[in-house]
């Protein structure tokens, strides 16, 4: 009976009104979401530069220098042989996305510093490309609904991870050039893990847009979605889109001549005004007037640690030896004319190195009759990333591979690594060790 009251009780007044209530709410909404005055709506945006053709003709830049800036990235990473787990491995748990993983090779020698050259120097010259891209399609980025079909939900998710991931990568990319390390934890892991998010929304991106791309820079043929970057009610025009394209590609070309100089070296490193490490050279006294990412001061590495009573200690199979700066200078002193090239993208030009091999090392520990395997070096610096670093048997047995202790025809300096440094044909800056102490061979 309570029930069939319930059912009975008349409605009151109030509740009768309440759908009459919520329609002014929703109709407000909808105006508010569609004035002129919100993002959300095609008005918004007025800028008569935005159009289908602009930003077509933008993405097939970014397609061409993105895909050459992924693959040099990736090719970077296996450069750090981070197969030698844990020596060198700076990303744990990178499972599945190793797969292409490779031994780094020795020749040519220059290959680093190419790869990484064009990896950093072309990154920061797609910067301008990349900024204008983004100012294009930004209407779309406010575009309701949301998802209008799958494959427009699946475009926009792509776009997501795609915008997410290039302006993470191209942040921590500058930040680490400039050596400003202002972003949590190591960079190889987030730049390793960020490349692969910016990715699988590339590849996503670039399956769903870039035959519209292409037909509109063929033909010229619009459709109903690609409309959607033209204003309605457009400013009067100030620029051409071809200007607009000029002032991106001039911003580009100067990043270029900026920058470019810290890898190609020579008479243009003066150029590199953008470059850490470009524009200046540091006078470190007689054969040490060359490059210096980080100094003996600021890794804790003193007099007192490299002077007489500096020993290297090298272990093997065979046994354990004991060696001053004397006894290496003793032994058959090779020379191998090797740039270094940092992960930051500048590189010294050819240095001349004068040391005892890594293999005739190998051979006082047990490898005089076999060939020698990996090494594991280790240095005295206190502070910092790469305090010990892995190489492989390949660059062990490479007759340039040297201990090397005079460059240029003098003692390194204090800053360079005195009173012994590792030199590796093809290898990145940081695994060719400073201030070494000790050496096991072995396999790692």
């Amino acid at each position: 009976m309570a029930d069939d009251d319930d059912v009975r009780r008349p409605v009151p007044p109030a509740a009768r009104r309440g759908p009459a209530l919520l329609a002014p709410l929703s109709s407000a909404l909808a105006t508010a979401l569609t004035s002129p005055r919100s993002p959300t709506s095609p008005a918004f945006w007025r800028s008569p530069l935005r159009g289908p053709w602009f930003t077509s003709l933008l993405g097939v830049v970014l397609l061409v220098g993105i895909t050459v800036v992924s693959v040099t990235g990736l090719v970077s990473y296996a450069a750090y042989n981070p197969n030698l787990t844990p020596v060198n491995d700076q990303t744990p748990d990178k499972g599945l996305l190793g797969f292409y993983l490779f031994e780094w090779p020795t020749e040519p020698y220059w290959l680093y510093r190419l790869t990484q050259g064009v990896h950093v120097t072309l990154g920061l010259a797609l910067i301008p490309v990349l900024l204008a891209k983004l100012w294009s399609v930004v209407p779309k980025l406010f575009a309701l609904p949301p998802a209008r079909s799958l494959g427009h939900a699946l475009e926009r998710i792509s776009l997501l991870l795609l915008v997410g991931g290039v302006l993470f990568e191209f942040a921590t990319g500058v930040l680490n050039v400039q050596l400003d390390y202002l972003f949590p934890g190591s960079f190889y892991p987030l730049h390793f893990y960020g490349a692969w998010v910016f990715l699988a929304g590339f590849v996503v991106h670039l399956a769903l847009r870039a035959p519209m791309a292409f037909r509109v820079l063929r033909s010229g043929e619009l459709r109903s979605r690609e409309r959607e970057l033209v204003s309605p009610d457009p400013r009067p025009s100030t620029l051409s889109r071809r200007g607009a394209l000029g002032v991106v590609g001039a911003g580009s070309l100067l990043i270029l001549v900026t920058s470019a100089g810290q890898s190609i070296g020579g008479s243009l490193r003066r150029t590199a005004l953008l470059a850490p490490h470009g524009g200046r050279e540091p006078q470190q006294g007689p054969g040490g007037n060359f490059q210096v990412n980080k100094t003996a001061a600021s890794v804790g590495v003193g007099p007192d640690e490299t002077g007489d009573t500096w020993r290297l200690t090298v272990d093997g199979p065979g046994g354990r030896v004991v060696l001053s700066r004397a006894d290496l200078l003793g032994m058959p002193q090779h020379t191998s004319a090797l740039p270094i090239a940092c992960v930051e993208g500048w590189s010294t030009d050819d240095q001349h190195w004068t040391g005892v091999r890594l293999r005739d090392l190998a051979a006082l520990v047990g490898y005089a009759h076999t060939p020698a395997p990996d090494v594991f070096v280790e240095s005295i610096q206190r502070a910092g990333a790469f305090r010990a670093a892995g190489l492989t048997a390949t660059q062990v047995r490479d007759e340039r591979s040297l201990l090397a202790l005079r460059v240029n025809g003098f003692d390194l300096t204090l800053d360079h690594g005195y009173p012994a440094r590792v030199i590796v044909p093809a290898a990145p800056g940081v695994m060719n060790t400073k201030w070494v102490t000790r050496m096991r061979f072995e396999k790692l």
